[in-house]
């Protein structure tokens, strides 16, 4: 096999598992993209060829894959180690993805005070060299990662900014999980049925598109809203259907943040067996991870519950 044949079977798994991510296919992305490290051998090979390097970019992806899955310290791990190399690259585009993903692996462990410097640093990046995308994506994470700090009426005003700025590039990718979060920054407002508005309008796009890394995430947080606005009844399904979907794909991280909610709305009837039933095997299944809120949160929620 030559140099080049290599280079192109690496890139094309690459590639493969980056669909498979998209298409919520997390333990078949992560297979993948494990297959890829060898593409650190042939940087030369696609110099010239894409726009950013793609072992430090593979790393990203594979930082967030293991987020989804629950692995939430292998992927800030990766996170780092993408983030090391782009820097040691001194590649604009590569480090604006390796940003993003540090970013994603960060609101994906509901950990934002982790990342928000990264969102400010890709928007000033953006600008220096004019990348118009980045400065959407720089802008979507700041607006997500403000909202999960506290600051839901600087999130709302800079996701819409960036949902603007991110379609006027003609881009789709990612619009469900930006809406996801603009819809959680109007629900902490009190606007609950523009948030679930926003959820509706990324469930078209999903259906539309099979985009489905955050499906779990959009039905979590319909329920959410749903409670919010009284209707238990209605919101217990959707947090089953965030449960389900979740399941589906092996995504821990979301599956035990949507069983947070649906048992802390089980413990509010009263239903409190049942709360710790669903929610006790779902904690036990995880083996690292355990400083960040998303345990944290599901952790007190087990101990009020004992």
């Amino acid at each position: 096999m030559s140099r080049n044949d290599a280079a192109r079977i690496l890139h094309g798994r690459f590639l493969r598992g980056i669909v498979l991510f998209f298409l919520g296919e997390f333990v078949a992305a992560l297979g993948l993209f494990k297959q890829c490290h060898g593409l650190q051998a042939y940087r030369q090979s696609f110099s010239g060829l894409v726009t950013e390097d793609p072992y430090s970019v593979m790393l990203g992806y594979l930082a967030a894959t293991l987020a989804y899955l629950g692995y939430f310290d292998q992927g800030r791990s990766r996170a780092n180690e993408g983030m090391l190399e782009a820097r040691r690259l001194q590649h604009a585009h590569t480090l604006e993805f390796n940003l993003l993903f540090t970013c994603w692996v960060a609101l994906v462990a509901n950990s934002p005070r982790d990342a928000l410097r990264c969102a400010e640093e890709m928007i000033d990046l953006a600008n220096e060299h004019g990348f118009l995308l980045w400065l959407a994506s720089g802008t979507y994470s700041r607006g997500a990662l403000s909202t999960a700090i506290g600051h839901p009426s600087d999130g709302v005003t800079l996701l819409m900014q960036a949902i603007s700025q991110f379609r006027a590039t003609g881009a789709v990718v990612n619009t469900p999980l930006m809406l996801a979060h603009l819809a959680d920054a109007h629900g902490r407002l009190g606007r609950l049925s523009e948030g679930l508005s926003r959820l509706t309008e990324a469930g078209k796009i999903i259906e539309a598109t099979d985009e489905r890394q955050d499906e779990a995430l959009v039905y979590r947080l319909q329920g959410d809203l749903l409670n919010a606005a009284g209707d238990q009844a209605a919101a217990e399904r959707s947090y089953r259907r965030a449960l389900a979907v979740a399941d589906r794909q092996n995504a821990k991280g979301l599956e035990l943040r949507a069983a947070t909610s649906l048992a802390r709305l089980w413990c509010d009837q009263g239903r409190r067996t049942e709360a710790r039933d669903l929610l006790a095997p779902i904690y036990g299944w995880f083996t690292e991870g355990f400083d960040t809120p998303v345990l944290q949160d599901a952790k007190a929620l087990l101990d009020q519950l004992a």
